[in-house]
């Protein structure tokens, strides 16, 4: 028995060893055939599966307490039952004022509403809204329904036409739910979001998506740096907040694309956290201004300034007496940097430029000759009338054309005559000036065989032509002059 009992020992430590080498022979023929520092192959179940959220549910329940829906409410008056179309028309009716007195008799006015709806979310127990401002403007009634169902009437605290960004208040009888601000900036193409709001009036809609690009621009005002995302976006969403998968709002829904699916365009947090305290304590923004004209570096500018890039904004006027004008700045310079922050192009010098407070002295760099130079600005309040003398010396933009004067320094660099037409600064893809290849840097001498040599005259002679919906070109492109005809559909 003891005989049979160690043989049976025996057996099973061998066939121990056995198996021990079989592993080891394994071990030896992997590391011979995998590279040095190779990963190691992973099954199936050991790779993650949280790519994609199981479920929005649990997010989605904890932060729609804190969405509004905003009804609104707008009255004007017109004439017995129905209303004249001149009564809608900002010009009048085409027969004077006192038109239907004479002819009708004295009609009673009576009021009619115009109603809206909208979305918005809360940042603060005591009641204060975020929302979009032309959900808002223009209004005399501002309902909020909270998700209870209780209704209040709202204010308006400050708005800001110019990002689309409003604040409102209610006054509630007890603390409210309220969001958790994120951080925008941070936000990666890819992330998941949830948006909700009120499309088409269907209160708590709750959609998701990813964001799909950042800093879209879609020619809704200077300071466009919307988040696109691909979660449903519908009218009646203005205004409604954007979530992580944190539950932190990180933009605010604002704008689709007619006749598109999956493009909708929400503003970042961070621009309607920079101008909070502005639009709580003086209802409106105020915003940085340098007193300088600029524009994007093409390859041919960068070519002709020896600049290494594209990089940068080249100041193409400076207006005398302004920040930048006491600093220093000259015409030609290329500003590549404000407190540190590298500048790619204009537009992210207006955003920045923007962000900075009146008052506060920001260090500029810039290149001038190849050489780097630094500049303090002590920063100016930008007002409507600083607006109005940009925009004069930027020129406007017509067929789909941004021109501006030609300086001195530009004729010089260029090697052409001051008066010889404006300069073409950027040509809108798709535009009619796209379609017949007018260029960035290409001179404009004629319109409509009328000579232009300044934004004035230029604005005059284009003014004429978009109301006829066409117009004819004298180009200058190097040593070559064509003439091009534009026309809008």
């Amino acid at each position: 028995m003891e005989n049979k009992n160690r043989k049976t020992f025996f057996m099973f430590l061998m066939a121990f060893l056995v198996a021990f080498l079989i592993v080891s022979f394994v071990e030896v023929l992997k590391s011979s055939f995998l590279p040095s520092g190779a990963p190691e192959i992973q099954t199936a179940s050991a790779v993650s599966t949280d790519v994609m959220p199981g479920s929005f549910s649990d997010l989605a329940e904890r932060v729609k307490p804190a969405v509004v829906n905003i009804s609104t409410t707008k009255i004007f008056k017109g004439r017995g039952g129905s209303i004249s179309p001149f009564d809608l028309s900002p010009f009048g009716s085409p027969f004077g004022d006192d038109f239907f007195e004479r002819f009708f008799g004295d009609i009673p006015q009576r009021e009619f509403k115009q109603r809206s709806l909208g979305s918005g979310f809360i940042i603060s127990s005591d009641g204060y809204i975020f929302t979009n401002n032309h959900v808002v403007e223009q209004t005399d009634k501002i309902l909020v329904k909270i998700s209870d169902g209780k209704e209040y009437e709202a204010k308006i605290i400050g708005t800001d036409a110019k990002t689309d960004i409003a604040l409102i208040k209610i006054k509630p009888k007890n603390n409210l739910s309220f969001v958790e601000i994120g951080d925008s900036d941070t936000l990666r193409v890819g992330e998941w979001v949830i948006a909700i709001g009120n499309p088409f009036g269907l209160e708590q809609t709750v959609t998701a998506g990813i964001v799909s690009a950042k800093g879209r621009v879609i020619g809704a005002g200077l300071y466009d740096d919307f988040i696109q995302t691909d979660a449903s976006i519908n009218p009646g969403n203005s205004g409604g907040p954007l979530f992580n998968m944190a539950g932190k709002v990180i933009g605010i829904n604002t704008a689709i694309v007619a006749q598109g699916q999956g493009i909708g365009f929400a503003i970042p947090i961070n621009m309607a956290k920079s101008i909070l305290d502005d639009l709580k304590t003086k209802g409106k923004v105020t915003r940085g201004w340098l007193g300088i004209s600029i524009q994007n570096i093409t390859d041919d500018i960068a070519k002709n300034l020896n600049h290494k890039n594209k990089n940068g904004a080249l100041v193409s006027d400076v207006f005398k007496g302004d920040p930048a004008d006491k600093a220093g700045i000259k015409v030609g310079d290329i500003i590549t940097e404000i407190n540190g922050k590298p500048i790619k192009n204009t537009h992210e010098l207006l955003l920045t430029i923007a962000s900075l407070h009146v008052g506060e002295k920001a260090i500029i760099k810039a290149i001038r000759d190849g050489k780097v130079l630094s500049f303090q600005v002590t920063v100016a309040e930008r007002t409507d009338k600083a607006e109005t003398a940009l925009a004069k010396k930027s020129a406007g933009e017509y067929f789909g054309i941004s021109v501006q004067e030609i300086s001195k320094d530009i004729a010089k660099q260029l090697g052409i005559p001051q008066n010889s037409g404006v300069i073409v600064t950027d040509v809108e893809e798709g535009s009619p000036a796209d379609d017949v290849g007018i260029q960035p840097h290409d001179i404009i001498a004629q319109v409509n065989k009328t000579k232009v040599t300044s934004i004035k005259q230029y604005n005059a002679e284009m003014s004429k032509a978009a109301q006829k919906k066409g117009v004819m070109l004298l180009v200058k492109r190097g040593k070559s002059n064509f003439f091009v005809g534009l026309h809008m559909e």
